[in-house]
């Protein structure tokens, strides 16, 4: 009993020392220390133009062809055979069940070229791969295709813009009908 009161004790002395010690430091301080380590507007405008440099024009060319040569363009890890992570895998089985026309849609698998891996994202300004464009309009990562497959909105896009299969299916099928009416 005698050597709890003591460790009590000592325990008291040294955390009511550690905190006295402290509090002078921290009064010391002016209020406007730290604000020198943020950035000013200015310092961070350059930042992005300088990232911005970083995407050569012939990289930047070489992005605007490929995203215009399909109407379904996926910027991926891997191929659509054989996709080389879990995101990259999920996109393609999403764009897989709603129905995308083969024929209309293209990927690119990014690990095949460094310039074309982070190229594409300073092209989007978005950090992740695999990347979504339909008829070249940047539309998202895995997470984003994800919750527009899960709530309908995917397959609302996919159908006004014309790239799935089954839709390319039917209009046949119609205007073979209106043929033998004729």
């Amino acid at each position: 009993m005698f050597s709890r009161s003591i460790a009590r004790q000592l325990l008291r002395q040294t955390t009511s020392s550690a905190a006295a010690a402290a509090r002078p430091a921290a009064a010391a301080a002016p209020a406007y220390a730290f604000s020198s380590t943020f950035r000013q507007p200015s310092s961070l405008f350059s930042l992005a133009q300088q990232q911005q440099r970083l995407l050569s024009d012939t990289t930047k060319q070489a992005i605007d062809k490929a995203v215009a040569s399909a109407p379904v363009v996926l910027f991926m890890k891997g191929t659509p055979e054989t996709p080389q992570c879990g995101f990259s895998r999920a996109s393609i089985q999403i764009l897989g069940l709603q129905g995308v026309d083969p024929a209309k849609f293209a990927a690119f698998n990014v690990l095949e070229d460094p310039e074309l891996r982070e190229g594409i994202k300073e092209y989007s300004d978005w950090p992740t791969i695999p990347q979504l464009y339909i008829d070249k309009e940047f539309v998202g990562g895995c997470d984003i295709i994800v919750s527009m497959h899960q709530n309908g909105e995917l397959a609302k896009l996919l159908d006004e813009k014309k790239v799935l299969a089954a839709a390319e299916a039917e209009e046949a099928a119609a205007a073979g009908e209106e043929k033998k009416k004729e």
